[in-house]
């Protein structure tokens, strides 16, 4: 029996087991062995990216969780494709521009022309009008996050499906299962539908992520160091696992109207997840009883929000003592 058992084997629980066993705890990860939304994620981590939508209680979790990825990327020990680069937010059409100038002003960033934006990317469709660049924003590979993740932790993840919790002998269980975690707990966690598409090519076709409003359509681009380009992301209210012609022609139109010249990039995976979403898409963290902690529900934040779940659910498992913070995200809210 030990001490601490954690259901889930994503990114949130191994980050959270992690923390844990480098704390001295006796710590059992359970892994059901299905690919989680960490698997399809693109890894940007953009704490403003929509602040004008979210609540400012969860931005400045996301801002503080930020500033924790550098020094939990480093304490990984290999490369998990960190890189702090920058995101180019892009505009295409007059009514893209409205829209996305709106959010760039809120947050400070200066506004740049066509042509101050083909000397940052250019390979860049001349239609783009409009554009600002968030240094602070920085993005990781998730698959390779879950990889070093794993390696660490080694024997003590147990591939196993857990059903009930009432089958766990542990004294502390935590639920980091996902869109696993609403059977488990009876709470309100709902999937939702993303399709991501991966293309390769030669590196070096473009520096920045890209964050861009194509004639209406959102779309991000994220170019990894070995030439591959993640572009994502649909976002559906559904449950099934169909990867569909109409979703892959809306992220390969919108891309390719972006970039023109990945049209001669090899398209080499097409992927579906669900990003387990709460009522008010928040995460849920915290105490459900003496014996359950939640740690569930991130939505399309939970690679950006890794560092900060698994410092507030550790030291809520290992001291009793809830950081405030959990206060404004506790799963008792539903």
């Amino acid at each position: 029996m030990s001490d601490i058992a954690i259901v889930g084997g994503g990114v949130i629980g191994l980050a959270i087991a992690s923390r844990l066993v480098d704390r001295g705890a006796d710590v059992t990860v359970f892994d059901g062995g299905d690919e989680g939304a960490w698997h399809v994620a693109a890894g940007m981590l953009a704490p403003g990216g929509e602040s004008e939508h979210e609540d400012p209680r969860l931005i400045r979790l996301f801002e503080r969780s930020a500033e924790l990825w550098p020094g939990f990327a480093a304490g990984l020990g290999v490369d998990v494709g960190y890189d702090d680069t920058g995101t180019l937010g892009l505009a295409m059409t007059a009514d893209d521009v409205a829209e996305r100038s709106r959010l760039w002003t809120g947050q400070q960033l200066p506004l740049l022309r066509p042509s101050q934006l083909r000397e940052l990317e250019p390979a860049l469709s001349p239609r783009v009008r409009l554009g600002a660049l968030a240094r602070a924003e920085r993005q990781v590979d998730p698959r390779k996050v879950v990889a070093a993740l794993r390696d660490r932790l080694g024997s003590r993840i147990v591939a196993k499906r857990v059903d009930s919790l009432s089958d766990i002998e542990a004294r502390t269980v935590v639920v980091a299962a996902g869109c696993g975690t609403a059977p488990l707990t009876g709470l309100p966690v709902r999937p939702v539908k993303g399709q991501v598409l991966r293309l390769r090519g030669e590196p070096g076709l473009l520096r920045h992520v890209l964050d861009a409003a194509v004639d209406g359509r959102e779309v991000y681009l994220v170019p990894r160091a070995d030439g591959e380009i993640v572009v994502g992301a649909t976002q559906e209210e559904r449950t099934d696992r169909l990867i569909t012609a109409g979703g892959v022609h809306e992220l390969l139109r919108a891309a390719l109207d972006l970039v023109p010249a990945l049209a001669e990039f090899e398209l080499t995976e097409t992927t579906v997840g669900h990003r387990p979403g709460s009522p008010d898409n928040a995460p849920l963290l915290g105490r459900l009883d003496e014996r359950v902690i939640v740690a569930a529900g991130h939505f399309r934040n939970g690679i950006l929000l890794t560092p900060v779940t698994a410092e507030l659910i550790a030291d809520l498992v290992l001291t009793g003592e809830a950081d405030p913070t959990l206060a404004d995200f506790s799963p008792r809210r539903f």
